[in-house]
């Protein structure tokens, strides 16, 4: 883990080292002050030598400024680093993420990812600059003073050993103590941010259905539990203060006290006595110090163990060694394919799928809610593996692709469609950046989009918030249509993209798919059996695997599933009657 983030610290190794540079040659002029100062009292303020006073004095302002520029470069230069080391760790991560397939993504919530790239790396940047500050400074500075204290008095410097040792111990409870709070504080944190966000995101729903009160108590609750957890590791942290405290009084008491008794008796000298003094605060608030960054490292211990966890995930679809780079067509060709999301499932989601799709086929596909749609057209564009079996586009087995040059060739229209905040212009160029105003205005059209757009003032440079959220459901599903027809792929598949518009626009848009783009393979899931009645053949799916497969007319003869999705469609509602509200609800596991 500590090689995973080190390697991230990249080009801002000159002022990583430089800061604790700075930092030794403070704590050099730290342990100068002393001596002039017990030089200017014993030699100079005793015996009257104004003389030795000044020049000393001067010493000692050179010795304090040099120490004062050393400090602030120091400060100026962890900054840099830190910030750096936290910038180059959010870089990492976010091209990190970029990387993981749809199963990767899946073992952390997006609520945990979020956390882990703002709260714990802050956490890491934080803790960075104390190591490259106060980790060099402070055992350095302990240890010098230590050692000017024993040359100056051994006696009195047993003191500052002994309660060095004493508070070692207590310190090493304390962080022990506080690391299990500070772990599930980030448990607490990542369900903050899960209230929050999904709380955002389906706001609309929220206001609906009245359930503000509801959120409050929900985030409330969030809240709480992490103020417990707080309180609890800074109680913890708290006992760190008074132990310092006390251990700073008690020394200065007992080397004032029998510093005062070895003057009288002419072992000690008034300089050296202030001298110890000046190191005994030294040596103590060097502890604080050192207490802190064991406080700060124990928090950032966790946050570090979770960007790690990040950064050494390896993404589970990567390229082969020597990958295709052009489709040849859009074929697909399922043999006996077996997936599951999770490898240990007992139960697979496909079952020994067997299917081929001829190049410009259009092909329909439906079935109940739950029986793997989406999954099977999922691992076309490769967002999954298939567990076995095989899955062939073009004539080869998807895994022999370069990634970007599969999922180019294929076109998916999610269920939850996604637009961007931007110019609608800019959102289609997610389809082909190199796309030209003209290329979009004619995707718009096949998608039936430029009906919409060209009553809007702005046209195509109107701006779409984030989400998409100024424009209608069945609007941007036009727009995310049009923006996979900018990709001229080779397999186009819309996944329940067209539930939001009416039926006559989506005769319109099958119309422009088999007119337009002849040649490219179409599979359309859909909830409406009018959706895919004149697809070319249809795909009926239940439970995972498939139970039939033909024309709509041979589905009719031979599909009792089919037949009666399309019945229950079709018939006007009868009340109690077989097509009444007691059909109806006995259909909807078999309706998309």
């Amino acid at each position: 883990m500590i090689k995973t983030l080190a390697a991230q610290v990249g080009e801002y190794k000159r002022a990583s080292f430089l800061t604790p540079m700075f930092m030794i040659l403070e704590v050099v002029m730290e342990m100068i002050i002393p001596l002039l100062m017990a030089s200017i009292i014993d030699d100079g303020v005793e015996k009257g030598d104004i003389h030795h006073i000044v020049a000393i004095g001067i010493f000692m302002i050179i010795a304090a400024g040099f120490g004062l520029f050393c400090g602030v470069m120091g400060g100026v230069f962890g900054a840099k680093a830190s910030a750096g080391f936290a910038k180059n760790l959010r870089k990492a991560m976010f091209e990190r993420i970029q990387t993981f397939s749809f199963s990767n993504i899946d073992r952390f919530s997006s609520a945990s990812l979020i956390t882990r790239m703002t709260t714990d790396v802050t956490n890491l940047q934080n803790a960075y600059q104390m190591i490259l500050r106060m980790c060099f400074r402070a055992p350095l500075s302990l240890i010098c003073a230590m050692a000017m204290s024993f040359y100056v008095n051994v006696r009195l410097a047993s003191i500052y050993l002994v309660a060095v040792i004493i508070l070692g111990i207590f310190l090493s409870l304390i962080v022990a103590n506080a690391m299990k709070y500070f772990t599930e504080m980030f448990q607490k944190y990542d369900e903050l941010n899960a209230s929050v966000q999904e709380n955002v995101s389906a706001i609309r729903v929220v206001k609906a259905y009245v359930r503000e009160d509801y959120e409050k108590t929900r985030f409330q609750k969030a809240c709480d539990g992490l103020y417990r957890l707080s309180c609890r590791a800074e109680r913890v942290v708290a006992l760190n203060a008074p132990l310092m405290m006390m251990a700073i009084y008690s020394c200065m008491l007992l080397i004032s006290w029998m510093g005062a008794k070895m003057i009288i008796q002419s072992i000690l000298t008034t300089g050296e006595l202030m001298m110890l003094l000046t190191y005994c605060m030294n040596i103590l608030m060097n502890l604080m110090m050192l207490s802190m960054v064991f406080v700060m490292l124990t928090l950032s211990q966790a946050s570090a163990r979770r960007i790690g966890e990040v950064l050494n995930e390896e993404p589970d679809i990567v390229n082969p060694e020597n990958p295709v780079y052009e489709v040849e067509n859009g074929e697909i060709i399922f043999d006996h394919v077996t997936f599951r999301y999770n490898e240990n499932s007992e139960k697979p989601v496909l079952n020994d799928i067997n299917l081929t799709i001829h190049s410009g086929e259009t092909i329909g596909i439906i079935g109940g809610t739950g029986s793997s749609k989406s999954s099977l057209v999922n691992l076309i564009s490769r967002l999954y593996d298939v567990s076995g079996g095989c899955l062939k586009v073009g004539g080869r087995d998807v895994r022999e692709y370069d990634i970007e040059t599969i999922r180019n060739a294929v076109s998916v229209v999610l269920q939850k469609n996604v637009l961007f905040s931007g110019t609608i212009l800019e959102n289609l160029r997610w389809g082909d950046k190199n796309a030209s105003r003209e290329d979009c205005i004619r995707a718009c059209k096949l998608a039936c989009a430029d009906e919409f757009i060209d009553k809007l003032p702005d046209g195509y440079d109107t701006y779409i918030e984030q989400g998409g959220s100024n424009v209608s459901g069945g609007q941007r599903q036009r727009l995310c249509i049009a923006r996979a027809l900018l990709k001229h792929p080779k397999i186009l598949i819309l996944d329940d993209s067209t539930s939001a518009v009416d039926t006559a626009t989506e005769a319109r848009i099958r119309k422009a798919f088999r007119e337009e783009i002849p040649d490219t393979t179409k599979l359309i899931i859909a909830q409406r059996v009018s959706s895919v009645q004149d697809s070319d053949r249809i795909l009926v799916m239940e439970n995972g695997e498939i139970n039939g497969f033909g024309t709509h007319e041979e589905l009719m003869e031979s599909n009792e599933i089919y037949r009666d999705v399309y019945e229950s469609q079709t018939r006007g509602d009868e009340p109690g009657g077989k097509n009444g509200p007691t059909d109806q609800a006995g259909q909807e596991g078999k309706e998309v």
